[in-house]
């Protein structure tokens, strides 16, 4: 899929860390845990797409996804990126049209409308965690760096509250040694999650 860049870096940065993972996934790797820890790798998959759907048609691009995101099958009924690119380019044409200035954009949270940066950087949060999740449960490497998980960090402290103990677990103690494992702790992920641990 060729995607055309948007006015938000953040957004463009974790819909690329996400599609490139789920690119690298090998097909017998579907079915592994992953630090969600009652999902598997195509469970986490569904759910990352249903989540992107969902902001594209509160923002009229689209349809809501058929499924309930926070109850994914783990089965894949189509090839990964047939499940999630339409949802991804739903998503950032349905962003693309959302005004910086705009003050209440919304979203599928229980916060219900935010900040246009913020709304933005609740989907790119989104995206970019759970591509970490799939990353790390396939023995990728990390697909955040530095300068995504800095702005995503910043996103995180205005919406991650209301959200703790259904969508992100309590915030692991300790200082991670960089601004990724900063975010990861914040969003009670432990940086050096193995799936042999």
């Amino acid at each position: 899929m060729e995607t055309t860049p948007t006015t938000w870096t953040i957004l463009d940065g974790a819909h690329t860390a996400l599609r490139e993972t789920v690119t690298r996934v090998g097909t017998d790797q579907w079915d592994g845990p992953t630090p969600c820890s009652d999902w598997t790798v195509a469970q986490v998959l569904q759910h990352a797409t249903g989540d992107q759907q969902a902001y594209a048609a509160l923002l009229g691009e689209g349809d809501f996804p058929a499924y309930d995101p926070f109850s994914p099958t783990g089965i894949l009924e189509t090839s990964a990126l047939e499940l999630l690119d339409a949802p991804l380019a739903a998503a950032r044409v349905a962003f693309s049209r959302v005004d910086a200035a705009d003050p209440a954009v919304p979203v599928p949270l229980p916060q219900g409308r935010l900040a246009a940066p913020v709304a933005v950087g609740g989907a790119a949060l989104d995206a970019a965690v759970h591509a970490w999740d799939m990353a790390v449960a396939t023995g990728q490497p990390s697909p955040l760096d530095a300068a995504l998980a800095e702005q995503l960090y910043a996103v995180a402290l205005e919406i991650v509250e209301p959200l703790r103990g259904f969508a992100y677990a309590a915030a692991l103690p300790g200082v991670g040694s960089d601004g990724v494992d900063r975010l990861l702790r914040y969003l009670g992920r432990d940086p050096r999650w193995s799936p042999k641990a």
